[in-house]
């Protein structure tokens, strides 16, 4: 079975989660960088082609170039990767699904709710796959709670509580990857609540498999100057009459990438935490507490073929988002039992961040949550 063949969109020169992308998507061998447009810049994306040590003649200048070539060669690309800022998404993956090709993306999925729903019309009438990089879903403890809760382990989802706590943002933005996040031109018309509040939303409605019907947001945009939120807080209701809680802030001071999640029920509760992803914490409502760790073997079936190591060996964040390229391979082969998230997820996503940002603005109190 030969290697799928990826083009990358953005991750040029400076960028941070291009290489990231590369690294997941090539770690199990499955699949291979071959080309890319990595920089909206002719010369840039060709520095950009030799930084990832591809032909030179494959480091195109824009994505209509690229795809238009790679359709002509017999190794041509199977799929897409956008990596580019949100406002890039829904013009690359147009094109892309139009031609054809597959896509992987970046969260949010693009600048705008109704960006999405345009999006959500392109995949239907191409009916090329399309998927979202939601990196968190690919760790195997959250892959192992979301079945936890799903046996029915903690009993019936009472409180949901996650938080994305950041502070590298608490001063002015200073270099490309703090600069563009702050630009409406370029983040959309959320800050940090497009960021990481997305990435929380989905690990909260990933985990417990319940979807909100209402939320009461309040944002705000802390630092002096800034247009877009920096600070965010969410309350949430969700279709079994839970109760949430969502927190997601960029300008908490000393904290680097605070990702929690708790989720309490009538007959337990279960604590994950990105920065110790090989820990997840069970409690009982005996009031026995147990850790269940990476690589045990009691773990269930969706956790165990997420995880690559034996027991003690860390695992972190590039095999959780490598796990998503693994699930994303799986969509392209025909296989079944892929967890990687789709349109629907960023379609939610998208719904988040725009009736949080115009409820908080228009102090609206509880709204309807509709996508």
């Amino acid at each position: 079975m030969r290697r799928l063949r990826m083009g990358l969109i953005g991750g040029g020169p400076g960028a941070f989660i291009g290489p990231i992308h590369r690294i997941a998507a090539e770690l199990d061998r499955e699949i291979e960088l071959v080309a890319g447009v990595f920089s909206s810049d002719a010369v840039r994306s060709r520095l950009g082609g030799e930084s990832y040590r591809i032909d030179p003649e494959r480091a195109y200048a824009d994505v209509a170039t690229m795809l238009y070539a790679e359709r002509g060669r017999d190794d041509g690309i199977d799929f897409v990767t956008i990596a580019s800022p949100n406002a890039h998404h829904l013009p690359a993956a147009r094109l892309s699904l139009e031609a054809g090709v597959a896509v992987m993306s970046d969260k949010p999925a693009t600048a705008t709710l109704n960006e999405a729903r345009e999006l959500a019309a392109i995949i239907g009438n191409t009916r090329q796959p399309y998927r979202l990089s939601y990196t968190y879903s690919g760790y195997p403890l959250v892959r192992e709670a979301r079945s936890l809760i799903s046996a029915g382990r903690i009993g019936a989802v009472r409180k949901v509580v996650v938080e994305y706590a950041q502070g590298w943002l608490a001063g002015a933005a200073m270099g490309k990857q703090a600069e563009w996040r702050v630009n409406p031109a370029q983040a959309g018309e959320g800050g940090a609540i497009a960021d990481i509040g997305v990435h929380a939303f989905h690990l909260a409605e990933f985990v417990t498999g319940l979807r909100t019907t209402q939320l009461l947001a309040d944002l705000a945009s802390v630092v002096p100057g800034r247009t877009l939120d920096d600070d965010c807080q969410i309350l949430l209701r969700f279709d079994n009459g839970a109760r949430g809680v969502l927190l997601a802030s960029q300008i908490m001071i000393g904290e680097r990438n605070g990702l929690r999640l708790r989720v309490y029920g009538d007959k337990g509760g279960i604590d994950w935490s990105q920065e110790q992803p090989n820990r997840l914490t069970l409690h009982h409502a005996d009031g026995r507490t147990e850790l269940i760790q990476a690589a045990d073997a009691s773990l269930s079936g969706d956790a165990k073929w997420a995880s690559r190591t034996p027991g003690g060996h860390p695992e972190g964040y590039l095999e959780a988002f490598a796990n998503l390229y693994r699930d994303f391979a799986r969509v392209l082969r025909g296989e079944s039992g892929s967890l990687i998230p789709g349109i629907e997820d960023g379609l939610r996503g998208m719904a988040l961040i725009h009736l949080s940002v115009h409820a908080s603005r228009e102090r609206a109190g509880w709204i309807n949550f509709e996508v």
